[in-house]
């Protein structure tokens, strides 16, 4: 009868530490999938930046002082602009 006891406790053991294995592995599933929305995450960012800048910065592509006006008062000052120079 003492035989049949431990092979008992021994068999309900064996089935929990089972069971637990298969209910971690299945919470470690759950949980791995969680962080993989990062590039969810990524594309949030993005869309929130456009959406705040919208209308207010000037694309990255752009030259703002392309069409600045000549203010330079050297380039209107000197009066001998085409006049040829000698080489030698």
């Amino acid at each position: 009868m003492n035989m049949n006891k431990k092979i008992l406790i021994i068999i309900i053991s064996a089935v929990l530490l089972i069971g637990l294995v298969i209910a971690g592995y299945i919470y470690w599933q759950k949980t791995k999938q969680k962080p993989g929305g990062l590039d969810e995450t990524a594309g949030t960012a993005e869309k929130i930046t456009e959406g705040a800048t919208k209308g207010v910065l000037p694309s990255i592509n752009t030259n703002v002082l392309e069409n600045q006006p000549d203010i330079n008062p050297a380039s209107q000052a000197n009066p001998f602009k085409n006049i040829k120079t000698n080489p030698f």
